[in-house]
């Protein structure tokens, strides 16, 4: 009985000094488990790391640096003197498609605070800020380019808003402001209804 209680402890004196090595050299690191599955190695591969992968996403390059992939230009010092040529060349993507839901909201976000809900810059800021209707025939004679840019740089009293509305936003907005002028253009255009009561 001696004996084996002799053996039983050496045995379980060897596989404790051993025990800690086997544990540590040979029982797999739950780190390593980050490269079995592939959607949790670090989710590098998902779609959120890399917004910027489609050009609809257009963004300003830190000055100084070369981008190594497209990228929107920056026309604001052209923009800045006046001069609107690349404003004007610009090509809305949403052209003919008509206003979506989406150019809706962001207008009566960013936009109908001083030009009004209809464009006609009949809001109680309006007159306050001397925003200009975006319904006359001036404004319907604009480039979609120049709108886009005038969202993007500002124009006058107009501040810019290319922080608060980036890429194809600007293009729905566009849209929605040429839905606006339609409108008015129809609505002049109507004949008066017939008066009387019968």
């Amino acid at each position: 009985m001696r004996r084996s209680l002799k053996t039983a402890a050496a045995l379980c004196l060897a596989l404790g000094a051993t025990g800690c090595d086997y544990y540590y050299n040979d029982v797999p690191s739950p780190d390593d488990l980050m490269h079995v599955v592939p959607w949790f190695d670090a989710m590098i591969k998902s779609p959120a790391v890399h917004p910027y992968e489609t050009a609809a996403v257009p963004r300003n390059t830190v000055p100084g640096t070369v981008p190594i992939t497209g990228s929107e230009g920056d026309w604001s010092a052209e923009w800045g003197v006046g001069n609107t040529t690349t404003a004007d060349k610009l090509v809305n993507p949403l052209a003919g498609q008509p206003a979506s839901a989406r150019g809706d909201t962001l207008y009566h976000t960013f936009c109908a605070v001083c030009h009004g809900d209809t464009g006609n810059a009949d809001s109680p800021v309006s007159a306050k800020v001397a925003a200009l209707p975006l319904t006359t025939p001036r404004a319907i004679a604009w480039s979609d380019g120049y709108i886009y840019s005038i969202i993007r740089y500002g124009r006058g009293v107009m501040p810019r808003y290319a922080a608060q509305v980036r890429g194809i936003n600007r293009w729905e907005i566009v849209n929605y402001v040429r839905k606006l002028q339609a409108d008015a253009t129809a609505a002049t255009a109507a004949p008066a209804p017939a008066g009387g009561v019968n």
